[in-house]
C-alpha cells in the first residue's frame, strides 16, 4: 500500500532532519516554516498555513514557539485584527546562513538518488499531494451536499 511507504519515508525524513536541526533546538515543522518565510517573506498566519498544508490551530502554537526563541514576530494586522502577519527576525534571518547546510546534508543521505531523481520526486510528490487534497476537496463538498438534502 502506497501509504506504508509514504508514511515510513516521512517518518524516517523526520528523524534525520531532528538530527540535522537539535543543535539550534528547532523542530522539523518550525524549520520549514523558516524555510517558507526565507524563501517567499513575511506572511500572514493563512498564507503560511496553505504554504505548509497546516490550519491555523497546529501553526499558531508553533509560530508562538519561534516567536520566544526570537526568530519571527507575530503582529496583528491594523485594519483587520484577525489576519496577523509573520515575519522573520534578525536573529531569524541569521539561522539560514547556520543551517545553509541542512539541505545538501540530506542529500547526502539520498546519495543513491541524483539531481533529476530527485526533481522527479518532488514533481510526484507534488502532484500526489494536489490529488489527494483535491479528492478531499471533492469529497468534503460531496458530503457536504448530501446532508443538505
Amino acid at each position: 500500500m502506497v501509504c506504508f511507504g509514504l508514511y515510513a519515508a516521512a517518518r524516517a525524513a523526520t528523524r534525520a532532519y531532528r538530527a540535522f536541526l537539535a543543535p539550534w533546538n528547532l523542530t522539523y515543522p518550525q524549520y520549514l516554516v523558516m524555510v517558507v518565510l526565507w524563501n517567499d517573506g513575511d506572511q500572514t498566519v493563512s498564507s503560511l498555513g496553505r504554504a505548509m498544508h497546516l490550519d491555523s490551530g497546529t501553526l499558531s502554537p508553533l509560530l508562538r514557539r519561534l516567536e520566544d526563541a526570537g526568530y519571527v514576530t507575530r503582529v496583528r494586522d491594523r485594519e483587520d485584527e484577525r489576519v496577523v502577519h509573520i515575519a522573520s527576525t534578525a536573529d531569524g534571518l541569521a539561522l539560514r546562513t547556520e543551517l545553509a547546510h541542512v539541505p545538501d546534508a540530506f542529500r547526502e543521505l539520498v546519495e543513491s538518488r541524483d539531481a533529476d531523481d530527485l526533481a522527479e520526486l518532488i514533481g510526484s510528490l507534488k502532484l500526489l499531494t494536489r490529488s489527494l487534497e483535491q479528492a478531499t476537496e471533492d469529497a468534503a463538498a460531496t458530503s457536504g451536499r448530501a446532508s443538505t438534502v
